[in-house]
């Protein structure tokens, strides 16, 4: 197994299934009167959070504890980072508190890697800039896995804002190594140039939602980030969910077993309707709570599980 989860192409095929398989049975035993586990027992996790969230952050949290971890949540905000405290010291802090995992969050590309230098323990990409977030995209293969029974030859389609998404990066990179057909669509101007040569070769490019949706046995709706834009980059929200937005008419247009996927959060009624959200093809509840059990599952062989 793997020391750090620092990006997707950390994963191998039997590795990332591994993953997936031991998530499958955490999933299990979380069906249980009682669901902690003393796997980890002794042992501490670090969340080191320099950004705001509020699923990952508490999935990562309710994982370790179910793991029976000792957890420290670290935030920015109100710490010495405040201060101007730099992440190298913040690590060599955490490193003389003896953190066998930690789990970050940084606006930085790149910030796993580094910490990963500094630090004994395994380090965990909860999300780094517009790079990666490997994580998410495992709970999105085993979301895909449980629904439709595979990963090798699905097709996905991953719509919106490729350009900003870290979730975009880490499922093309996962999803293509479990055997999966990727399609990224959106704008123009929020698609990588260099996309199919610099994510996958299996990676394919559309701009027509439309066209790519019969095809499609998952369509994965991604967040505009608007907050990491600095200019212009469609019309407006209007357009934008005119051309590329997910409403019951599109949803119509899909294979009768074809699933919905959203990493969260949404923009309901931009990216995505508030019905096609809520309807029985959506997953968006249950890629929530899939999360807790592959969290799990990387903490513990992360850390020396078997």
């Amino acid at each position: 197994m793997i020391k750090h989860l620092r990006s997707a192409a950390d994963l191998d095929a039997a590795t990332a299934t591994l993953i997936l398989d031991t998530a499958a049975e955490m999933a299990a035993l979380s069906g249980r009167e009682v669901k902690k586990l003393p796997a980890l027992r002794g042992r501490t996790v670090v969340n080191l959070f320099y950004e705001d969230s509020t699923r990952t952050r508490i999935s990562f949290e309710a994982a370790a504890k179910r793991l029976s971890a000792d957890v420290i949540n670290f935030s920015a905000k109100g710490s010495s980072v405040s201060k101007g405290e730099s992440l190298k010291d913040t690590a060599l802090t955490l490193q003389a508190m003896g953190a066998d995992a930690v789990v970050i969050r940084h606006s930085a590309s790149g910030a796993p890697h580094r910490l990963a230098g500094w630090v004994d323990g395994s380090v965990v990409n909860a999300g780094d800039g517009t790079h990666e977030h490997p994580t998410q995209a495992l709970l999105d293969a085993y979301t895909m896995r449980s629904r439709l029974g595979r990963l090798d030859g699905l097709r996905v389609a991953i719509v919106g804002d490729v350009l900003h998404s870290r979730v975009a990066r880490s499922n093309v990179l996962l999803l293509t190594t479990l055997g999966a057909q990727v399609t990224v669509v959106g704008p123009p101007t929020l698609i990588p140039l260099d996309v199919a040569a610099a994510l996958s070769s299996r990676t394919r490019v559309s701009y027509d939602l439309d066209a790519v949706l019969p095809d499609s046995d998952v369509v994965m709706m991604l967040r505009v980030q608007t907050e990491r834009m600095q200019d212009s980059y469609f019309p407006s929200a209007r357009e934008y969910s005119r051309r590329y937005g997910l409403d019951m008419p599109r949803m119509k247009k899909l294979p009768e077993h074809a699933i919905v996927m959203h990493p969260g959060p949404m923009n309901r009624g931009m990216e995505i309707a508030p019905e096609v959200a809520d309807s029985p093809r959506s997953t968006i509840v249950e890629q929530v709570a899939n999360g807790v059990s592959v969290r799990m599952a990387v903490l513990y062989l992360l850390l020396g599980g078997k």
